[in-house]
């Protein structure tokens, strides 16, 4: 399998490159570490590569892949679930958009960013997420009622994730707000941004073709468990 761009295989891209640190496999397969994520991938879709996909340990929150293509289900495992998604790309932030004021999250908010991960799903999320890169929020009166932040970061290139607003208080542009300004900063520091929405989520969409992100190809996201 030839990898023609860095994000058409993009955790591939990412654990074999600034997040290899986080990694756990060998040159046939890698998944990052659980308590991060649950992204996975294979070196190609060679039989050798698979079977090391399918012993690398899925966790009780299954392994997910993120591939332009289709990849082989490893001897096993069983698919939980499998999404059509769109990958974007940004390149040059669109001028206008509403300005918030906003606060760095750190270690001392993590128990609950994961909470307002845990109620609105913005994507995997779990105990150490926060530490893949920066995120920034809305306070209310101290409460954490909005984020966004940093996930892969394959070279030349880092995700906008964890996007989130607590539902009391959507509706008010927190999310665009803060994408922005996550965004960005990844352009700034001379990178592209990038990020993955629901095929189906047409809105989603079209708030982020009002940044600047344009859609760079289809993708699937893929949810896979391990035997029973």
């Amino acid at each position: 399998m030839a990898l023609n761009h860095p994000l058409d295989r993009p955790v591939w891209s990412t654990l074999t490159s600034r997040q290899a640190h986080l990694a756990l496999g060998d040159a046939r397969a890698l998944r990052i570490d659980p308590a991060h994520g649950l992204f996975a991938a294979a070196a190609d879709d060679s039989p050798e590569s698979t079977e090391a996909l399918g012993r690398l340990n899925i966790s009780p929150n299954g392994m997910g892949l993120v591939e332009t293509g289709d990849m082989p289900v490893p001897p096993g495992a069983a698919v939980r679930s499998r999404a059509a998604c769109v990958q974007m790309v940004a390149t040059s932030l669109n001028g206008g958009g509403k300005a918030v004021d906003f606060e760095p999250l750190g270690e001392a908010d993590a128990a609950e960013m994961l909470a307002l991960a845990t109620l609105t799903a913005p994507g995997p999320f779990f105990e150490k997420t926060h530490r893949l890169g920066d995120f920034i929020s809305v306070k209310q009166d101290g409460r954490l009622v909005a984020m966004a932040g940093e996930r892969m970061k394959p070279e030349g290139f880092t995700e906008v994730s964890g996007v989130c607003t607590h539902p009391d208080f959507r509706g008010r542009g927190y999310a665009g707000a803060l994408m922005r300004v996550v965004t960005g900063r990844i352009l700034e520091r001379g990178e592209q941004a990038f990020l993955h929405a629901y095929a189906a989520h047409t809105a989603t969409i079209a708030l982020y073709e009002t940044l600047g992100f344009r859609v760079r190809t289809p993708i699937t996201y893929t949810v896979l468990d391990g035997p029973a």
